[in-house]
Parts: structure tokens; C-alpha cells; sequence
């Protein structure tokens, strides 16, 4: 290394995940022309990187803020762009970092363009949790996740986060949020804990338990809870906000307006049926995975009308995210269907948002995209969709917004802060 080249990531080499940050490189020579690298390693030990080449001004500096990549994972100027563009070098690798203890540490690097030789480096521990956040494993009656808990007196806003529907339990989402102020429990329905592996059918009455118990909690405010979503789960929520109650605001991200694959029950009866695929309308890839955009059969079809959630009959407020370039199904569709059902029954208690270029995944910001990955239900690889520089510019807007439309909708009468992006 070059002891007078300077690779510095401000404000500070460790933040929170969501977060973004300033890297500059100092000390080159007059238009020196350098690769920077990233890299990280997820909890499974999957290798991501990503480079960029980069040239200095006559003053021998780079800010990523400020100077366009010249060549690499991407052009233009991307501040962040080094994050969002890490994959690894096989293909359907999805980056996992979803258990909360653990941190995404980030190691940056400065390159001589032709020999390699490295010049300067440093390291960005990103945080999935902010000091003072309790994190509480629950095993409470019927109930199996996490809850994580904001310093302070509170009151604070609850928010239940439905990330994935079983099969493992990711804290990412819900430990950022509470990182910026919420009560956030993180349920699973199967596959986790002394949970059975496989659902045959799914019960409201699990969520409303989980209402419940995210109600009594002490820190939390009188104004119902929120309901965060994606994917499978999105329908899940939809049913959660038109059957339960003290439900305010609900997320929902590129999933259907129908009950999809599972039969929906409350009290021992059926209220939904599934709204099912047809496998072989999933189109195979010179990769190897398959997309399934088209797979699910048309929920507004007659024959499976009586699977669509009656979104009109809930009485908190909703907020649509559909991303254009959803390759695992046809999210905008779905969406515009929910509006004009909406619309026909006289109902304001909705805001859209549609997001051209983004893929199926859209979670908090600044993680590696990813196009593709195994797909557990149908048992394939399959495409997400999305163009790596739109999803990651649609992942900050709607994660600001997320945090937006909850404070809006479940406001206590503490006095909460901002989003910070």
C-alpha cells in the first residue's frame, strides 16, 4: 500500500445498514486514473463484490459523491453505488444478512488500474440494529419471532412485520425500523422453531394473537397497529387489515390483491380460498431460472373472484408498492386492481406508488441487488426482475416512505423523529 494515498468513508466507518455514506479517496496523482473495489461476505460465507474505475482531479481526489465511475459494475455518478452493484460470482446468490446481531462489514479498496497493486483501504461496518434497541426472542402462547423495542419512555408506534411467511425469520427490516423509532414484532407461521416444517392452510387467529401481544406492550401507543408486508405475505396483510381489528396501516409490496396458494381460515372457517399457478406457464432462462410473472392464474377471472381480499371492509389505510419490473408476478397489475376496487366502493384510505425498473425485492436500502435466487415454493431458481441502478434509487425512495406513511398513520403523542435518509 501506498502510505500517502487516503481511502476515508465519512461521516464514520460504522453506521446503520440503511444508511448512506461519503467515500473519498485522497492523495493520488493529477488525474490519476484508479478501480475501487467493495467486498463483503453474508452469514452464509457468499463472497459479494464490486468495483468501479474512477479518475482523480488535478488535485489528486475522488468523491464518489461527486466524480462519475468511469467503467465497472456502473457508470455515472452512484455514491453508493459500490453497495447496491456487489454480487457474487456465482449466479442465483440472494445476499443474506438477516440476523440482527450480526453486521454488514464492507471492505473498501484503492487500485492501481494496470498492476492491481493496492493503494489504500477501509473498512464500513454497516449495523442491522441501534445501540439501546432491545431485541426479545418470543415464544408467547402460539407466537414465534422477535420483537425489537427503541430506547427511551415511548410511547411509540407498533408495527407487526410480516418479511416472510415461514421457513427462517428475518430481522433486517424490523430492527431498522425499530432503529428508527418503532415497536417492531418479526412472526413466522412454519418452518421455524418447534413450528411445523409445512403450512396446509394458514389462520387469521395467529395474527391476531400477534396484535395482541404487540398491543400490551408497554412502550407502545393507543393508535393500533401497522402491518408491513412483501410478496406472499402482501395478501396475508390485506386480509389482516379487512378481518381484524386495530389494524391502521398496512404495507403492501409487490404482492396480489388475492389469497394466493393457501387457504385462508378464521375461527375454523374458510374465508378465502387459494388463487393457485399453473407451473408450466413459468418461462425457462438461458440461466437456469425460470420467470413466473404469468404464472398465477388471473385473480379478476370469474371462476376466481371469490379469492380476491375485501380490502373495501378494512378500516385503517393503506399504502400500495408495486414494482414495474416485478418478474416473479405481475405486482402493478394487482395494484391497479386493488385502486379501482377502492375507488369503486368510494374509499380515500389508500395512496399508491409504482416504481418503473425495480424487481421484485425491494427492501431497505443500500444491499446487494439481486436478480435472481432460489424460490422455496416453487422449488426452481427464478427471475426477480428489475435494473440494478432503478431498484436501488426505488429501495431508498419507498423505505423513506414506508417510514413516512407509518408515522403518519399510527401517530402517539410522543414526538418522533424524522426518517434519516
Amino acid at each position: 500500500m501506498s502510505s500517502l494515498v487516503q481511502l476515508m468513508v465519512l461521516p464514520g466507518t460504522t453506521c446503520l445498514y440503511d444508511e448512506p455514506v461519503q467515500v473519498k479517496v485522497a492523495g493520488l496523482r493529477s488525474r490519476q486514473v484508479v478501480t475501487i473495489r467493495a467486498g463483503s461476505t453474508d452469514e452464509r460465507g457468499v463472497v459479494f463484490s464490486s468495483s468501479a474505475t474512477y479518475r482523480a482531479d488535478r488535485n489528486g481526489e475522488i468523491d464518489l459523491e461527486r466524480d462519475p465511475a468511469l467503467t465497472g459494475r456502473f457508470v455515472g455518478v452512484e455514491p453508493m453505488g459500490l453497495l447496491w452493484s456487489m454480487k457474487a460470482d456465482t449466479l442465483h446468490k440472494r445476499f443474506q444478512m438477516n440476523n440482527s446481531l450480526k453486521s454488514h462489514v464492507v471492505k473498501f479498496s484503492v487500485h492501481e488500474e494496470e498492476e492491481g497493486r493496492m493503494l489504500a483501504e477501509a473498512t464500513n461496518e454497516r449495523l442491522l440494529i441501534r445501540g439501546g434497541v432491545t431485541r426479545v426472542p418470543i415464544r408467547d402462547g402460539n407466537l414465534r419471532g422477535v420483537l425489537f423495542t427503541p430506547p427511551g419512555e415511548g410511547p411509540f408506534p407498533a408495527i407487526l412485520d410480516l418479511y416472510i411467511l415461514g421457513g427462517g425469520l428475518s430481522e433486517r427490516r424490523a430492527s431498522l425500523l425499530a432503529s428508527h423509532g418503532f415497536v417492531v414484532l418479526s412472526v413466522v407461521a412454519h418452518g421455524y422453531d418447534d413450528m411445523p416444517k409445512y403450512l396446509k392452510e394458514v389462520h387469521l387467529e395467529y395474527f391476531e394473537e400477534a396484535i395482541r401481544f404487540l398491543r400490551k406492550q408497554d412502550k407502545v401507543g393507543n393508535k393500533g397497529v401497522g402491518v408491513l408486508s412483501l410478496s406472499k405475505t402482501g395478501d396475508l396483510a390485506l386480509s389482516i387489515a379487512s378481518y381484524l381489528s386495530d389494524v391502521k396501516a398496512t404495507v403492501w409490496i409487490n404482492g396480489c390483491c388475492a389469497n394466493t396458494v393457501l387457504p385462508l381460515y378464521y375461527k375454523n372457517n374458510q374465508i378465502l380460498p387459494p388463487l393457485m399457478f399453473d407451473a408450466s406457464k413459468m418461462i425457462p432462462t438461458e440461466s437456469g431460472a425460470v420467470m413466473g410473472k404469468y404464472a398465477l392464474h388471473n385473480p379478476l377471472a370469474e371462476e376466481n373472484k371469490s379469492t380476491l381480499v375485501p380490502i373495501e371492509q378494512a378500516k385503517g389505510s393503506f399504502l400500495f408498492a408495486a414494482a414495474e419490473d416485478d418478474l416473479n408476478w405481475d405486482s402493478k397489475a394487482y395494484m391497479d386492481a386493488m385502486v379501482e376496487r377502492l375507488n369503486r366502493h368510494g374509499k380515500q384510505n389508500f395512496e399508491s406508488v409504482c416504481y418503473p425498473g425495480a424487481g421484485h425485492y425491494l427492501e431497505p436500502p443500500y444491499g446487494p441487488y439481486c436478480p435472481s435466487s432460489f424460490h422455496a415454493v416453487v422449488g426452481k431458481y427464478v427471475l426477480w426482475g428489475g435494473e440494478p441502478r432503478s431498484h436501488a434509487a426505488a429501495e431508498v425512495h419507498l423505505w423513506k416512505k414506508v417510514q413516512e406513511f407509518f408515522r403518519t398513520h399510527l401517530s402517539c403523542d410522543a414526538k418522533l423523529k424524522k426518517a434519516n435518509l
